[in-house]
């Protein structure tokens, strides 16, 4: 018998990597893992957060790994990456960019899209039918 996860254990890491790309946006020159393109870095974070919240979203369960599922964690990380930009408006030495959110977008739907394509593979190789 399979345990459902709790909305602690789905929702903490979204609210965890919510916090950390807030603490990193905070600073007004944060750290950097080399010559990456920032929207590089932006489409991975971003693509990090659809992922957590794509997990969260489907309630842990490939079963729930439905297209509404990914909307709605596209919908979360772009969300949140539009906050984010406002946020960095007030941070010295940093601004809002439409090219950041962008990236962030596309992360995010790539991350929710991925994840659902994934989820149609795995049911069809159990011999499932894949998510509606």
């Amino acid at each position: 018998m399979t345990v459902a996860p709790s909305r602690l254990s789905l929702w903490a890491p979204v609210g965890a990597c919510m916090a950390l790309i807030f603490w990193l946006s905070s600073m007004s020159s944060p750290p950097s893992p080399g010559p990456i393109n920032d929207k590089v870095l932006h489409f991975a974070a971003y693509g990090g957060l659809a992922t957590l919240c794509l997990r969260a979203t489907s309630g842990g369960r490939l079963a729930g790994l439905t297209p509404r599922a990914a909307i709605l964690a596209w919908l979360l990380a772009t969300g949140y990456g539009v906050t984010d930009e406002v946020h960095q408006r007030f941070v010295p030495f940093r601004t809002a960019d439409v090219a950041d959110l962008a990236a962030d977008a596309l992360g995010a739907a790539a991350a929710a899209m991925g994840g659902l394509g994934a989820s149609g593979i795995i049911a069809r190789s159990r011999g499932g039918r894949p998510p509606r």
